[in-house]
């Protein structure tokens, strides 16, 4: 209870005290007239009519005034004299020493207390005493009479009497001071230490229920039943669930999958699992899961850590690809090296002998063999260098569309294209700082094995657009996204795993350096290109290249 609610406790238990009182007043008149005269209740109902409007102005006044500490002891102050005045008048006109309302000064004694401190208690006590003393002395010397109070009842009732009465009710507003003062002291001590608790308990609830709802990672409790208590916002936002629709709900259900530990379990374990978001997709979620206890040192459930992998596994294998990649392409320039010469030498040596008059046909025929896949044999060494060696990209301002347009009108005399429909959907204005020769040798590469997916004829689409912001935790600011997609048969998982792998290839007399080349040439530039395909479906490469900020 604070201290805006004892003023109106008491205030109220004031206005009760006189209702009765009144009551019992009209009561009695109404019994015994002669009990009271007719001055003495026309006082006291004025008196009570006073009482009423003070107190409905103190409850306006609490109600609608700030209330600091020095209203507080003001207003207490105020409540404590008007207790005073009103006990005094009381106690007058209700018969002075035969009045049986003297134990009310308690209440204004109390009140000191409770709102002020032990000292005013003390100090309320003191000058209840000097009241209650002077009503009674005066009372019995016959000094009031102006307030219908006659000599007579006192003077029956004898000094002694008189001393006994004044002694007992000083002793006992004394004894309530210090008893009332001292505790509530020890209240205000405890209210004091207890709001410090709270602030304390408000402070660190609020700084968890910060730190845990604004974490980067995923954060729940699950019980010993298996069942899920709290999880922060980023699991709400990882499994499109309020905590209260996931509320003791099996953990396998939210996150199917997940294993959760059980009796033995509670120990630090740490994995991984494969999760299918609810808006698409599929995410490596790494967990750790650690115990939690109750009061008494029992196992209360387990504390889970979730932490979205997907971007370091990708990272991770893109970089493992690079290494074996860079490793490949290191051993294919030493080999392309080392085959060059001496299949230079093989080939002018074949053309010297295929010169000689004494060739016979035959012979010829063989040699012709020997210098088409010496030949064949140069280019594909040819290859090997333009993908283990590619030159640094010397780029220019390249009109993106009007660029595949030229390439596009170069591609209709190559016999795959007879039946494919290539779409142009980029942008008019858009403009790329691009190699020409390396990205014309993309998109060729691009385009001729759509065409191939596609031997019975298809779509091929071409598309480009500015993405604001960063793209997969790789190329910050501002990137320009092309696709190429077609309608052809797809590639399989397997096969989507190795497609930029040099050699690699599903085509009958592929040399498997084209996608390795294409990767090659976009990462010169700082880019990424990734792929996306299933059997039946058509197949889609998405390049990525960062926008010079302007």
């Amino acid at each position: 209870m604070n201290e805006k609610q004892r003023f109106v406790w008491f205030i109220f238990l004031r206005v009760m005290v006189v209702s009765l009182f009144l009551v019992a007043t009209i009561i009695l008149d109404i019994k015994e007239p002669e009990s009271f005269g007719e001055n003495t209740l026309s006082g006291l109902i004025q008196l009570f009519v006073v009482t009423y409007l003070f107190s409905i102005i103190s409850l306006v006044i609490l109600r609608y005034s700030r209330f600091s500490a020095q209203f507080r002891q003001t207003f207490a102050y105020a409540q404590i004299i008007w207790d005073l005045v009103l006990i005094t008048i009381l106690f007058l006109l209700t018969g002075g020493i035969s009045s049986p309302f003297s134990f009310l000064y308690i209440l204004s004694i109390i009140n000191a207390s409770v709102f002020l401190s032990r000292k005013e208690a003390v100090y309320t006590s003191s000058l209840c005493a000097i009241l209650y003393g002077a009503i009674l002395d005066l009372h019995y010397y016959g000094k009031l009479g102006y307030f219908g109070l006659s000599q007579v009842p006192a003077l029956q009732y004898g000094s002694k009497y008189l001393f006994y009465t004044m002694f007992v009710n000083i002793l006992a507003f004394f004894l309530t001071a210090f008893l009332t003062g001292y505790l509530a002291e020890r209240v205000r001590k405890s209210e004091h230490a207890l709001l410090e608790k709270e602030i304390d308990y408000e402070e660190l609830e609020r700084l968890n229920s910060s730190i845990v709802s604004n974490l980067d990672s995923g954060l729940l409790t699950v019980n010993t039943m298996g069942k899920i208590r709290v999880f922060n916002r980023y699991v709400t936002e990882l499994t499109g669930m309020s905590q209260e629709e996931a509320y003791d709900r099996p953990l396998p259900e939210i996150i199917p999958g997940f294993d959760y530990i059980q009796e033995e379990g509670f120990i630090l374990q740490r994995g991984e699992i494969e999760y299918q978001p609810p808006y698409g997709g599929r995410m490596t979620l790494g967990f750790k899961t650690v115990p939690f206890f109750d009061k008494g040192g029992g196992r209360a459930g387990i504390i889970v850590s979730l932490q979205d992998n997907t971007r370091l596994k990708t990272m991770e294998a893109d970089l493992k690809k690079a290494d074996r990649l860079a490793a490949i392409g290191e051993l294919s320039a030493h080999i392309a090296h080392e085959i060059r010469n001496p299949l230079a030498s093989i080939s002018g040596s074949v053309q010297l002998i295929a010169q000689g008059a004494k060739i016979d046909d035959d012979d010829k025929k063989l040699l012709e063999i020997v210098l088409r896949e010496t030949s064949r044999l140069n280019d594909l060494i040819g290859d090997f260098l333009e993908y283990a060696r590619p030159g640094n990209p010397l780029k220019i301002p390249i009109l993106l569309k009007h660029f595949l347009t030229e390439l596009i009108s170069l591609l209709r005399t190559d016999p795959r294209f007879e039946s494919v429909l290539i779409q142009n959907e980029c942008p008019d204005n858009m403009t790329l700082d691009l190699d020409r020769d390396q990205f014309q040798q993309v998109f060729w590469n691009l385009l001729g094995n759509a065409a191939e997916a596609m031997p019975a004829g298809g779509r091929i689409t071409v598309s480009a657009e500015i993405l604001v912001g960063e793209i997969l935790g790789i190329i910050p600011g501002n990137v320009a996204k092309i696709t190429v997609s077609d309608n052809g048969k797809g590639m399989s998982k397997e096969d989507l795993k190795r497609v930029f792998e040099p050699f690699f290839t599903t085509k009958p007399g592929g040399t498997g350096l084209g996608l390795a080349t294409v990767y090659r040439i976009v990462e010169s530039h700082a880019g990424v290109i990734l792929v996306d395909s299933a059997l039946e479906q058509g197949t889609t490469f998405t390049i990525y290249l960062p926008i010079a900020m302007t």
